[in-house]
């Protein structure tokens, strides 16, 4: 497993919720949907998750499935509710510019792979 630390580091990506020790989260698998039902299905405990959505029921679905973080990607910026309710979840928000293709390319890269 790959800690989130380092998939924070080499992906790049900006930090939107609180800070933590990232270094102690570990990211068992990944999953890429932009569907809130697809990943309720087939996200994995513990999963990272790729997406563009950047609502409010994104919290509710990755507290759910107990995620690792999510992944924003396309320059998407939630809401400051949803950051809010994200750190009151303790749900790791995340951004990149980048297109969910790439970051799904560079997880796999750090060996993050699909369950």
């Amino acid at each position: 497993m790959t800690d989130l630390a380092t998939v924070i580091n080499e992906l790049g990506l900006t930090l939107l919720t609180q800070e933590k020790d990232f270094s102690s989260i570990q990211v068992s698998a990944g999953y890429t949907s932009d569907l809130l039902s697809c990943v309720m299905a087939g996200a994995p405990n513990q999963g990272i998750w790729v997406t563009l959505q950047a609502h409010n029921n994104i919290i509710a679905v990755a507290a759910l499935l107990d995620l690792s973080a999510i992944i924003i990607t396309e320059g998407a910026m939630p809401d400051e509710a949803t950051i809010q309710k994200a750190n009151q979840e303790e749900i790791t928000l995340l951004s990149t510019e980048n297109s969910s293709f790439y970051v799904a390319g560079k997880l796999w890269e750090l060996g993050i792979h699909a369950e």
